[in-house]
């Protein structure tokens, strides 16, 4: 039951006639990883924090730099050569008391990875290489847990949705294949405008915020991709990949 200061802070959730009460407590309950407190993961978290998830784990192994603050708003200049997860958690614990945040100060991988992804509902990858979003997508199929993928470079941003609980949802591997260049992600190669990583990163934590409580029609299998220099937008069907050696049935 949510107390009277909690009915006040999400009021304006639950003033939706198609989000209500039963749907802000579903956001209480509910436990998100977020791997990668960048450009991404930083709106990811604010607003998920915001909007009252109860349990944030947060899963990075780098500290802030000069060069990250021109995008990443959870850090800020005095915590420069402080680890992300803990600038970040500064942050929420700033912006909302309430949430439990659970930081993870190294790369996900193996058992680690396996654990932290079984601690939670959903898991949203805002990480900037190949290898790690391979093997988050990997276990994620595994536990049958729902995946929000986005990435930003340059002026280009895109979303999608991968769950395998739906058996006609594709996986990231029927998306990229492995020998796809880390390159296309990295920042500090080829440059990101500051404002692109906060529109996708908002609209993938308003994607975990519908998988976790089934409001609306979410990007399970769409690719939504942004051109920031000309405004637009386009959305394609990705389908499942019936030979993918992660999720192929059998």
């Amino acid at each position: 039951m949510m107390n009277e200061e909690q009915l006040l802070r999400y009021s304006r959730h639950i003033l939706l006639n198609d989000f209500d009460y039963d749907k802000q407590e579903q956001l209480l309950n509910a436990k998100v990883l977020i791997v990668g407190l960048g450009g991404l993961g930083c709106p990811i978290a604010m607003y998920l924090a915001a909007a009252g998830v109860g349990e944030l784990w947060l899963a990075d192994f780098d500290e802030v730099e000069l060069s990250n603050l021109q995008r990443q708003i959870a850090h800020g200049a005095d915590d420069i050569g402080q680890l992300k997860t803990s600038s970040a958690s500064d942050e929420i614990k700033r912006l909302n008391n309430d949430v439990n945040v659970h930081c993870i100060n190294e790369r996900l991988q193996g058992q680690s990875l396996i654990d932290a992804i079984t601690a939670v509902d959903v898991v949203v990858d805002a990480s900037d290489n190949f290898s790690s979003r391979f093997e988050l997508n990997r276990v994620c199929v595994t536990l049958k847990k729902p995946l929000v993928s986005g990435a930003a470079i340059r002026s280009e941003g895109q979303v999608i949705v991968f769950d395998s609980r739906q058996q006609s949802s594709p996986c990231y591997r029927c998306l990229y294949d492995d020998n796809t260049d880390d390159s296309q992600l990295n920042c500090s190669d080829s440059g990101v405008l500051a404002p692109l990583v906060g529109v996708i990163g908002s609209i993938q934590a308003l994607e975990a915020i519908k998988v976790i409580t089934g409001f609306g029609e979410g990007l399970v299998g769409q690719l939504m991709i942004f051109d920031a220099k000309t405004m637009e937008w386009r959305k394609l069907r990705v389908s499942k990949n019936p030979d993918c050696p992660v999720c192929a049935d059998g």
